[in-house]
């Protein structure tokens, strides 16, 4: 099996380590569940050899240097610490972080006009800081595009810490159109939907845009159900800034994403390089935040990718068009 076979390999650790760690940080504190990381960093050095290869690789590009062990070692630390602190951000446990938040008079506004915004997020820090927003609009409507199959120990942890955010999963592992349906059904609702566009899936229909010196597959579906659905598009980051620090960012990208049909290469292609843009400026900024574990640049993803007739995203964008919103 390839690095970049991402989604064949196992979450790190399992059930048994996640439940684990919850338990520890809801028993012990988040105090002595972060003496945990200590290990757990120890175990991705020692046994995980292929996500050390890859954080090497990445943290080669993003640095310009050959990285060392310790920055290695930094960087699964820096991932590990984000995944405890899910534990108490998803159990209202705000209180023990500073979270600071930019860019959210634009996102208020649209939701404030019962317009939902699709929130495009990616594997830079965590997504969970966006639970800050309730401490501002305990109103506010919250719906997560994610694969249960692949992510099955972390769901069913959020169904214990979090069973309305649990409810409102929508299943990213279901057909294409169900998917587009769901979506649009909860923009409908005046919600946010946050869903995850820097990773393609192996075999998913992508792009190649230039990030960090090469060029890198990006899925072309979140932006062909954008442009479907017609909805305002912000950029969301979560970034760690270690301690109990967080900031969490939004920034405006369309009001409307636009894909002509006579002009789709060209248009996705504009789209796909402009957010890899902002996506490097934040890698750069947040180098350890970056927890694509696996070999990014050379995945299994379609490039060039088949805009018609064969891929999946086609598929999507036939059904939702069909469903009157284009």
């Amino acid at each position: 099996m390839s690095d970049a076979d991402w989604k064949r390999r196992p979450e790190g650790g399992g059930r048994a380590a996640v439940r684990l760690i919850a338990a520890i940080a809801r028993h012990g504190g988040r105090g002595i569940a972060r003496l945990c990381l200590y290990p757990i960093t120890g175990y991705f050095l020692l046994v995980r050899a292929s996500e050390r290869r890859a954080s090497r690789a990445y943290l080669g590009r993003v640095l310009g240097r050959r990285a060392r062990l310790r920055d290695v070692a930094r960087h699964i630390h820096t991932f590990a610490a984000t995944i405890l602190d899910r534990v108490f951000l998803l159990g209202g446990r705000m209180d023990l972080f500073d979270i600071r938040t930019e860019g959210t008079g634009e996102l208020l506004a649209q939701l404030d006009e019962g317009r939902g915004v699709l929130l495009f997020g990616s594997h830079l820090g965590s997504f969970d800081a966006l639970r800050a927003l309730g401490r501002q609009r305990p109103d506010l409507k919250l719906r997560v595009l994610l694969d249960r199959g692949h992510n099955a120990a972390i769901t069913e942890l959020l169904a214990e810490l979090d069973p309305g955010l649990a409810a409102g999963i929508i299943d990213a592992g279901q057909g294409g159109p169900a998917v587009v349906l769901a979506i649009q059904q909860a923009l409908q609702e005046g919600a946010m939907v946050a869903l995850l566009v820097d990773r393609a899936r192996p075999g998913e229909t992508a792009l190649a845009a230039p990030l960090l010196g090469a060029p890198a597959p990006f899925p072309t579906a979140p932006w062909l159900i954008a442009s479907v659905l017609r909805a305002p598009v912000m950029l969301a980051f979560g970034l760690y800034r270690g301690g109990n620090r967080y900031d969490l960012l939004f920034e405006p990208f369309a009001t409307a994403v636009d894909v002509p049909r006579a002009q789709r290469a060209e248009a996705l292609s504009a789209l796909v390089h402009r957010y890899a843009g902002r996506l490097e400026h934040h890698l750069r900024g947040a180098p350890w935040n970056w927890f694509n574990f696996y070999d990014f640049w050379h995945s299994q993803a379609s490039l060039p990718a088949p805009l018609d007739g064969g891929g999946a995203p086609g598929r999507v964008q036939q059904r939702a068009g069909a469903g009157g919103r284009r």
